[in-house]
């Protein structure tokens, strides 16, 4: 007799329940991240296509003749690799870190990608304790800043190859020595990681950690995070690269949108920095102010004019010698423009004081709204410092105006206009201001005060931001 089938019987106790999982995976923008973390080779492929362009924009225009009377864009390398950088590629880097993160760090910066490839070969260094030093950003800011307008790198190639080139070679040198598979240079020294920082604060795009899924679940992939962040306990944007490499790990991390701004809203007290503070004031909204406009500045002309009789009424000529290395000030006889030591020292006279006066004001204000709603426990500078913060999108936006002049300038020179450019202009600042307004209220509105006393701090942050606008308008509709 033919035995039947024994069915086997399984106890409920031993079946595992599926496994929670974020609904954030399935989403748009979680699905984004899974693919860019799938598909990590298309982006080192990316990588690679602006290493070669930007290496070639960088370095061949260097070594070519100055452009001739009537050359154009399309007509001149030189002329396209400027446009290149300084027209396209650092307006929209800036526009687009501020409404996206720092996307272009993760994904397209030629920089950093060589920094990371070039530790996998390196020495695996311990990173040393003065290159951790917090305030590295916001000096590195400064001095390519200023070094950039003393030698001219928005006008000349091999001021160009000099700063951006120089940078390069620093990166991959740091890649070298410390960290394997990781950004160092990125995180501690990159000029513009300050900046980028902020502007990640700001944006609307984030990669959320659910610490609960976290514990729950096992490591599904290996994780390596090449800017040296924290996954685990991430609460921002501020160093995240968007790179999507730890997109779905634990099932709890996950690309999603949020409120601009909300992170600075409600920011940590922990994540407070007074390095990031200054960077904001005398930074964004000082040095970059004075970088942009003193070569428009009648000031400008007026004192050096002055300067230039009083010297020469004295017979002292050695500051208006202009027999001076390109590469310490600007010196081009061919294309007509030498600085003259006279010139050097005006140019850091004058940025000096925009980040003087502007910034010291900006700090004033941003004082007393501190002391009119620091908690108990909480001093007014660290009350002030967080303020600061609010002051990140009118920072950006005239960062992103500020360099979009070159644009509009090299596009004049083609031959096009723009009848529509004072208003976009005007738009665009009184977003800024408009922006940083309500984000200064979302954070104010979180503190345990009496209404008027909020509205006495906002009002502060308003008389603040007065002369920054007044600033930028002078250089776009007075000057």
């Amino acid at each position: 007799m033919a035995r039947s089938a024994t069915i086997p019987i399984v106890p409920v106790a031993s079946v595992a329940p599926p496994s929670p999982r974020s609904p954030l995976a399935t989403t748009f923008l979680g699905r984004l991240g899974e693919a860019m973390r799938r598909h990590r080779r298309v982006i080192l492929a990316i990588q690679w296509v602006v290493i070669v362009v930007y290496v070639g924009l960088v370095t061949v225009p260097a070594f070519m003749p100055l452009p001739e009377t009537g050359a154009t864009i399309v007509s001149n390398l030189t002329l396209a690799a400027q446009f290149a950088f300084w027209g396209i590629w650092w307006p929209f880097v800036i526009f687009t870190t501020l409404f996206a993160g720092r996307v272009w760090c993760g994904v397209f910066c030629p920089e950093g990608a060589l920094a990371e490839h070039v530790s996998r070969f390196g020495l695996n260094r311990r990173v040393p304790k003065f290159i951790r030093w917090s305030g590295w950003p916001f000096v590195a800011f400064i001095l390519t800043t200023v070094y950039g307008q003393l030698v001219s790198v928005y006008e000349y190639a091999q001021a160009a190859l000099l700063v951006l080139g120089g940078s390069t070679l620093a990166a991959i040198a740091v890649g070298f020595l410390y960290g394997r598979e990781k950004r160092v240079w990125c995180r501690y020294l990159c000029p513009v990681s300050g900046v980028f920082s902020l502007l990640g604060r700001v944006a609307p795009l984030q990669f959320k950690v659910d610490r609960q899924l976290w514990r729950e679940h096992r490591p599904n992939f290996r994780l390596e995070c090449a800017p040296l962040v924290d996954v685990k306990g991430m609460t921002g944007s501020s160093d995240c690269h968007l790179c999507g490499q730890c997109s779905g790990f634990r099932e709890a991390v996950h690309l999603t949108a949020r409120l601009p701004g909300s992170e600075v809203a409600r920011l940590p007290d922990g994540e407070v920095s007074k390095w990031d503070a200054r960077l904001v004031v005398f930074g964004m909204l000082g040095v970059a102010v004075g970088a942009f406009q003193w070569s428009s500045s009648p000031w400008f002309v007026m004192v050096k004019q002055a300067l230039a009789e009083w010297l020469v009424e004295r017979n002292w000529f050695a500051p208006l010698e202009s027999d001076i290395p390109w590469w310490v000030l600007t010196h081009y006889p061919e294309a007509g423009d030498v600085f003259t030591w006279l010139d050097g020292g005006l140019v850091l006279g004058y940025i000096g004081a925009m980040a003087l006066v502007l910034g010291s004001w900006i700090s004033l204000w941003l004082a007393v709204a501190g002391r009119i709603t620091a908690t108990a426990g909480e001093s007014w500078r660290h009350a002030a410092r967080r303020l600061a913060y609010t002051l990140t999108p009118l920072a950006g936006l005239g960062i992103f105006l500020g360099l979009s002049a070159l644009t509009v300038t090299l596009l004049k020179a083609e031959g096009l206009r723009f009848p529509w450019l004072g208003s976009a202009r005007g738009a665009v600042l009184a977003i800024g201001v408009l922006w940083s307004l309500g984000l200064a209220w979302r954070q104010l509105h979180h503190r345990k005060a009496p209404l008027p006393r909020l509205a006495a701090a906002l009002a502060c942050v308003a008389v603040a931001l007065a002369p920054v606008a007044a600033s930028w308008m002078l250089l776009f509709y007075v000057w």
